[in-house]
């Protein structure tokens, strides 16, 4: 159910009221967006743009998997660089995943948007399936819906940090 369902009588303002406490409380807060009939369930975060670095977002994980490695990699975010389009990082207890850049957050990230403008910026999680295939790859196997991709995928030499 969402916060505004469960809270008759709020207005909009008031839950960005509310997702403000919770990243003066975590550092950042993970918004959950239900599965409809045509899309898959995605999840994001919103208070890394407060940190300097960019927003997360996961599309195609059931939400409570999604918040946990949003979580997960929100906590290394915070302590370190932000990874670059095209890195392939294995997240512990998790899949193989690849950084894509977000082509229009504005469009995704409406909480996000509602607190630091449409200047925000974002990168996408992008997770394998179970046999290793990408969402861009023929016999990728996701959730109903797919996992929309909401980027255009860096060339593999992007990924490369300075002086590696």
């Amino acid at each position: 159910m969402c916060w505004l369902c469960d809270h008759p009588g709020s207005t909009p303002a008031d839950y960005l009221d509310h997702v403000r406490e919770l990243i003066a409380r975590h550092g950042w807060a993970v918004q959950g967006v239900q599965r409809d009939r045509a899309h898959p369930p995605w999840a994001y975060t919103t208070g890394l743009t407060e940190l300097g670095t960019p927003e997360l977002v996961l599309t195609g994980l059931p939400l409570s998997r999604a918040a946990s490695l949003l979580n997960d990699a929100a906590g290394h975010l915070s302590h370190g660089a932000p990874p670059v389009p095209g890195e392939r990082i294995l997240l512990p207890g998790g899949p193989l995943t690849e950084i894509v850049e977000v082509a229009e957050p504005a469009a995704h990230l409406e909480t996000a948007v509602g607190l630091y403008g449409p200047q925000i910026r974002a990168l996408q999680i992008v997770h394998a399936d179970r046999r290793g295939h990408w969402p861009w790859e023929a016999g990728y196997r996701g959730v109903r819906g797919g996992q929309p991709v909401l980027g255009i995928r860096a060339a593999p030499e992007a990924a490369r940090r300075p002086g590696s």
